[in-house]
């Protein structure tokens, strides 16, 4: 099962000063290496010692536990008293992002709140803009925003072919299809497709894109859903109808790709894993687009070497075979 949720996020603001209350999420961290130099001297570092550093023993390493990158802001620029705001998106893809007065004490909005806004990767022009409505009083307002990955009004091309993501001489069986009742029942999971595979297992785009995003450093899984279902390691590819192929519990740091970087069918992209919330080595793949603020799969089909489209199939054997470059 992997699906992205919304973020929430909280400023508040009153007169002198600002206060940011804010999730608190991980840095990327990755490994701790201990090792002992020339001297007999050990050492704890997060980069990997070079060869003169080391006295022929054996160094010691320990993955880290990692959080969920934060890729999305809202900042405050200009004026105490007449602040405005913009959006930081982190994303190598538009995003859409609703902002609220969740709080508001002698305080108006322009232009008004609750208001939607669609931001391109980077930083926004300002949005909007607060201030008090009787500048000899004193105010205070408490701002709240959540956000969904893709344009809103992006439509799937129902016609668009998809490869099986996986290498050409390989064959492998679909364990769980669409609506598949182990993980397969929200509507982000409802259309998607697991392929039971042996971790390290090579796989391939099955449609062109941009890679949107990734996660390559949790290096965990199993079954507990409240554990492990925001730690799955996946590369999510924007493609050119604004939908969004999700290739998920991937092997840890064999992502052979990098974001913003744009990736062609059939192409090499990770190794499959058994990261996130997983029953057992697979890969998870799905096509979702953003609706009513909400990701929500849709409907695809896979080709064959023959150039026939069907739907997946659970219990189904499905081939790869070599996409012309």
């Amino acid at each position: 099962m992997f699906g992205e949720k919304s973020s929430k996020l909280s400023l508040i603001n009153s007169v002198g000063f600002i206060t940011c209350l804010l999730f608190s999420l991980s840095s990327e961290a990755k490994k701790l290496y201990k090792f002992q130099d020339a001297n007999g001297r050990w050492h704890y570092t997060d980069k990997a010692p070079v060869a003169k550093q080391v006295d022929e023993v054996k160094v010691q390493v320990k993955q880290l536990k990692v959080g969920a990158k934060r890729r999305v802001w809202l900042n405050k620029i200009g004026k105490q008293r007449r602040p405005e705001f913009v959006i930081r998106n982190d994303y190598f893809g538009p995003i859409e992002v609703e902002v609220v007065l969740s709080e508001q004490d002698n305080v108006q909005a322009k232009p008004g709140l609750p208001r939607k806004f669609v931001i391109l990767p980077g930083t926004s022009l300002p949005l909007f803009g607060l201030g008090a409505l009787d500048e000899y009083q004193s105010w205070q307002y408490s701002l709240k925003y959540r956000y969904s990955l893709g344009e809103p009004l992006a439509k799937h091309n129902e016609q668009a072919i998809y490869y099986p993501p996986f290498v050409s001489y390989k064959t492998f069986r679909i364990s769980q299809a669409f609506g598949g009742k182990f993980s397969h029942t929200d509507e982000q999971n409802k259309y998607a497709v697991d392929f039971s595979m042996p971790e390290g297992s090579e796989i391939h785009a099955a449609r062109a894109g941009v890679v949107m995003s990734l996660d390559n450093d949790f290096f965990k899984g199993g079954i507990d859903q409240q554990a492990y279902k925001a730690r799955a390691n996946s590369i999510r590819v924007l493609h050119d109808d604004g939908s969004m192929g999700v290739y998920a519990h991937l092997q840890v740091e064999r992502a052979q790709v990098y974001e913003g970087m744009r990736v062609k069918a059939g192409q090499l992209i990770a190794y499959s894993g058994n990261t996130g919330f997983s029953s057992g080595p697979h890969l998870h793949f799905s096509v979702q687009v953003n609706q009513g603020m909400s990701l929500i799969s849709v409907p695809f089909q896979f080709v064959d070497a023959k150039g026939l489209a069907s739907e997946p199939k659970a219990g189904q054997w499905l081939a790869g075979f070599s996409v012309e470059q």
